[in-house]
């Protein structure tokens, strides 16, 4: 018996939808994450736009395009929001949302709708290694309600995983890197130890630990500190910015300034010179103007960022933004054009300071990435492999590189 886990959205949805083929393995399942044929489909939806809702109905009807007598269970975020949205259409037989997904495999004999949200973390199997790297879930939930934001609705309260869970699995998984993520990491608590004590933690690991998203608040001397102290984490700090108008900033609920946003930066560099900062911005915020969108613009280069996610401001149902005036479709457009143009040119100079130097880069199926996220590319490079390599020049998305060494499993 196969079945298909398909998923959409955040990182967190990849890595809870690796547990849960994990799962299906250990019950017997052949498991793929490739849309094709099989004999159960389970879907694991984002509703962190309108878009990626759509697209998650969509994926209903894509899945049955391939076995039309196949089950179809379906969970995450949108259907956590819309729940109705899903279990009337055919081949549906089980609507979950964001709870149950450390038992959903158990409920497979359910039909019906489940809704609710989880009151303390949800311990799931250890996920599948499907890449080079590993994502490790330490916390779930967000208590931040930023104005634009559903997830607080949707996977409820902040809450984090024991540091001696935490530790369990980054022993196990046998990653040369493990990726901590969550919803907010920033907001890990484990009694006594917030992130920077599970980092210390963490530095008897064998492996390159790599932060996701964190809040400028985050980025304090202790934690920095802890950071250096662990001395294997990867110098790549992606500190969420959305906006470098301190207007847009207080309507989004983003609880911080520009300033602190460049302190914090400028807090980065004082402890490790060359770390890679990335970042979202949100263009086309409503009520956002072409003077707070220079602000946006210049921030880039003011805070030294490596790599800028940018998108336009999409209004969700629910949220505080939904209710206020969406700029036009064509100014979004027209901003975003030059917010990517200012991103590249961004990307472009961090990546040419590297020029000449040596790193240590983690290769993958295409391609490779240095501890400051720098995309490197190597002749002779196999998946998997962690090499010293030199930088040479500007190629694709990233930088050409010749090897020098390969690091052994001992190293």
């Amino acid at each position: 018996m196969k079945a298909c886990v398909f998923t959409l959205g955040c990182k967190m949805n990849e890595v809870e939808s690796a547990s849960l083929m994990r799962g299906l393995e250990d019950r017997g399942w052949e498991t793929t994450d490739e849309l094709g044929f099989a004999d159960l489909y389970l879907i694991n939806t984002c509703a962190v736009t309108a878009e990626a809702e759509r697209k998650s109905r969509q994926a209903v009807a894509r899945v049955r395009k391939f076995n039309p007598e196949a089950p179809v269970v379906v969970c995450g975020c949108a259907s956590q929001n819309a729940p109705e949205a899903f279990g009337t259409r055919d081949g549906v037989m089980l609507v979950s949302g964001t709870a149950h997904k450390n038992r959903l495999l158990d409920l497979l004999s359910e039909r019906g709708i489940l809704r609710d949200t989880e009151e303390s973390f949800c311990e799931m199997p250890y996920p599948k290694r499907t890449r080079t790297r590993a994502f490790l879930r330490i916390q779930d939930g967000c208590n931040r309600f930023c104005s634009y934001c559903l997830i607080p609705y949707l996977r409820g309260r902040t809450r984090s995983r024991s540091a001696e869970s935490v530790l369990a699995e980054a022993r196990a998984c046998g990653a040369k890197e493990i990726v901590l993520t969550g919803i907010d990491i920033s907001s890990y608590r484990d009694g006594e130890t917030d992130l920077g004590g599970l980092l210390l933690k963490l530095k008897e690991i064998p492996a390159r630990i790599r932060l996701g998203s964190l809040e400028p608040c985050a980025v304090t001397d202790g934690f920095l500190t802890a950071v250096r102290a662990a001395g294997n984490v990867a110098p790549h700090f992606h500190l969420s910015l959305q906006s470098g108008s301190g207007k847009v900033l207080r309507a989004m609920n983003r609880r911080y300034t520009r300033e602190e946003y460049l302190e914090a930066c400028a807090r980065v560099f004082r402890y490790f010179p060359d770390a890679a900062i990335t970042t979202d911005i949100i263009v086309g915020f409503p009520g956002e103007t072409e003077e707070d969108f220079q602000e946006s613009l210049s921030i880039v280069g003011e805070a030294g960022l490596a790599r800028v996610h940018a998108f336009p401001f999409s209004p969700r149902a629910g949220t505080a933004a939904a209710k206020l005036k969406d700029t036009p479709a064509p100014v979004k457009k027209e901003r975003m054009a030059r917010m990517l143009k200012e991103a590249a040119r961004a990307e472009a100079e961090y990546a040419a300071r590297f020029v000449g130097k040596e790193e240590t880069a983690l290769f993958e199926e295409d391609g490779g990435y240095t501890g400051n996220y720098l995309r490197v590319y190597a002749k002779n490079a196999r998946e998997g492999g962690m090499y010293r390599v030199r930088l040479l020049q500007r190629e694709k998305d990233g930088l050409s590189a010749e090897i020098i060494t390969e690091f052994t499993e001992k190293e």
